[in-house]
């Protein structure tokens, strides 16, 4: 095999490994790839009644705090002015999230000051002072009221749980602003690439010491390859090693696209559905993510619907469930991969971590620079410290809400 590195899996995490390997550090890269595209769930593609992008995996918002990783992204894309807003229907009426001063005083009937909300909020609040489950967690941070209606039926519908029987941590905060600031993210930067996703990607493979081979399983070459030719891998943890240890619990998500006869199905490209008898979580309308585009027809658009269930064997994951014995299978998978030389593992799904996009890229960057720079110099050998040792970003791990 004529080429300095194999990279399995080409979502943003191998495409940055790959592009800095082959640009950087003037390497030959094999990139391959399960599917018959590139990009990972970050993929997008027209749909061809309408015209409209739709991301197939469901939405995904490029936002970032990390200026490397946005003067990076710039390198290939341009982005819009996009700010990403979501609301969410409860019993019939409409409300902004996540929670603001504006949700506060739609929901309770009055206007409130920022103060009179906070007040508002911590008495409510109170009832629960040692939250022993999701719910009691939830209560303690926002109430009770708020939570039976934003909180309660949409992680049950997630989780196919009651948020009783899940444990606490699963909801590290709920984000809760006293203005009336709707904006989903925080970060320095936001926007959509200019051209979509699969521009950006694809400019990011474009380069002459890149092969991308698609409908490739690395596994189904893994004993050609390891030992003879570095690795990063990308793709699912247990999967790798052959469920050794047991399969690691994941979330996955089914979508319903329709074309709709109407040139606005909902008037915003995210609405949630908080009610635990609707079965879809949210619907995604795409022609909203890019207003800018007059291309778009005037009398038809495209919504997906979303579904949350348990991942099984041959699904695609998408959020780490990381219960207790999830957590000891990641540990044992650790020590198989401390004893794994020659493949780096990184990416959602090698690290079992929920990454957003720039953190991805982030963490990526972070690899090249700490282990795959250093061992092609010939200063170090290519060795893991677990799945997590990629000399990346510590990413934390998401409750899944909007995926990115």
């Amino acid at each position: 095999m004529n080429v300095d590195l194999v990279v399995a899996g080409s979502g943003f995490f191998g495409l940055t490994v790959a592009e800095r390997c082959a640009a950087g550090l003037g390497l030959r890269v094999l990139v391959l790839d399960r599917r018959d595209h590139i990009g990972g769930n970050a993929y997008s593609e027209i749909e061809p009644e309408t015209g409209i992008e739709v991301h197939r995996y469901g939405a995904h918002l490029f936002h970032t705090s990390n200026e490397r990783v946005w003067e990076y992204a710039n390198r290939f894309t341009a982005f819009t002015g996009y700010r990403h807003r979501v609301y969410s229907t409860f019993k019939g009426r409409v409300y902004p999230m996540p929670i603001n001063l504006g949700t506060i005083c739609e929901y309770f009937g009055r206007a409130f000051t920022p103060d009179e909300a906070r007040a508002l909020i911590a008495a409510q609040a109170a009832e629960v002072t040692a939250p022993a489950n999701l719910e009691e967690k939830a209560i303690s941070l926002i109430g009770r009221p708020l939570y039976e209606a934003f909180i309660r039926g949409y992680t049950a519908k997630q989780w196919q749980t009651d948020p009783r029987d899940l444990p606490a941590e699963i909801i590290t905060r709920l984000p809760v602003r006293y203005t009336f600031d709707n904006r989903y993210f925080d970060d320095t930067h936001e926007g959509l690439p200019v051209d979509g996703y699969t521009a950006w990607l694809e400019r990011m493979a474009d380069h002459p010491n890149i092969e991308v081979r698609l409908n490739t399983d690395f596994l189904d070459l893994r004993d050609d390859v390891v030992g003879n030719v570095p690795v990063v891998y990308t793709g699912p943890l247990d999967r790798y090693f052959g469920y050794a240890e047991g399969e690691l619990g994941w979330r996955t998500l089914d979508f319903a696209l329709e074309v709709q006869p109407t040139g606005d199905f909902q008037g915003t490209p995210v609405m949630n559905y908080a009610d635990e008898d609707v079965p879809y979580t949210r619907i995604h309308e795409f022609r909203h993510f890019h207003p800018e585009r007059d291309c778009y027809p005037s009398d038809r658009t495209v919504i997906m619907r979303e579904f949350s269930r348990a991942a099984e064997r041959g699904d695609e994951p998408y959020y780490p469930v990381n219960t207790a014995a999830d957590r000891a299978r990641l540990l044992a998978y650790r020590e198989l991969v401390a004893r794994e030389d020659g493949v780096l593992f990184g990416g959602r799904l090698g690290t079992y971590k929920y990454l957003d996009m720039h953190m991805a890229i982030a963490s990526a960057l972070g690899m090249v620079d700490n282990k795959l720079r250093p061992h092609f110099r010939g200063d170090s050998r290519l060795t893991n410290g677990g799945p997590g040792g990629s000399g990346g970003s510590s990413p934390q791990e998401g409750h899944g809400g909007v995926d990115e």
